[in-house]
């Protein structure tokens, strides 16, 4: 079964749209395991342009599920992963001027830093996952580093057009079977929707997606509760497929 982590990053995006309480992050969270996720997702970034340093912490007191961090690896937010002890840490890459993540961890470039990122989770008890491009190079580094999991970055699939989509999509596919001849696990996440999504879950050696944006602007027409089910029902009929 592939598991469902559900990124609620624009939850809390339209709080601080009026620097209030409303919506609720941690409620927002709580509909969300109701309803069937496997791991709740925040990105605590520099800039704290959504997520605040409250929200992961309540989060980890309160979430039923895991909470997977999402982090650029610097020592402010290191040392609060460190404090707050999320189930899993996925390291990214992060610009100030950019909307969302664009592109992966530039791993094999960084090896040694982020070996020492890495072994200082697992220190912690924290699983460490790398948000990366669908390279060898960067599966290969991931692994070296001692690494638990990498999450691909589908992005690049996710705005493909016309023959692009299934360019992008072998790359996925071709990266996942190399990831199936190491130790790490396989994740996939961004730009990922209920409508292109089945084509990545069918890929075997996929165990984890993460969602957020579409979940997010799905619930103002239909639910929380229903974008959550809309998407664990594509992951639910895939795996009768693979």
């Amino acid at each position: 079964m592939i598991e469902l982590g559900v990124n609620i990053d624009h939850v809390a995006t339209l709080r601080q749209a009026r620097r209030g309480l409303v919506p609720d992050v941690v409620g927002a969270a709580k509909v969300c395991e109701i309803a069937g996720a496997h791991q709740i997702t925040v990105h605590l970034r520099a800039d704290r342009r959504h997520i605040q340093d409250a929200d992961v912490k309540a989060l980890k007191q309160t979430l039923l599920v895991r909470l997977n961090l999402e982090m650029a690896a610097v020592p402010e937010i290191i040392a609060i992963a460190h404090d707050v002890k999320p189930d899993t840490v996925c390291l990214v890459p992060e610009k100030r001027e950019e909307i969302t993540t664009e592109g992966g961890l530039d791993v094999a470039g960084q090896q040694d830093k982020l070996a020492e990122v890495v072994q200082g989770m697992h220190e912690k008890n924290i699983s460490v996952s790398m948000f990366i491009d669908p390279e060898p190079r960067q599966i290969e580094a991931s692994a070296k580093i001692g690494a638990d999991c990498v999450e691909l970055h589908t992005g690049a699939y996710a705005n493909a057009s016309g023959e692009a989509v299934e360019v992008e999509l072998q790359r996925l596919w071709d990266s996942a079977e190399i990831i199936g001849d190491t130790p790490l696990r396989c994740h996939a996440g961004h730009g990922l929707t209920v409508r292109n999504l089945a084509p990545v879950a069918l890929i075997p050696e996929l165990c984890e997606v993460n969602i957020g944006h579409d979940i997010v602007a799905r619930a103002v027409f239909i639910g929380l509760d229903n974008a959550v089910n809309e998407i664990l029902g594509v992951l639910h009929d895939i795996e009768t497929k693979r």
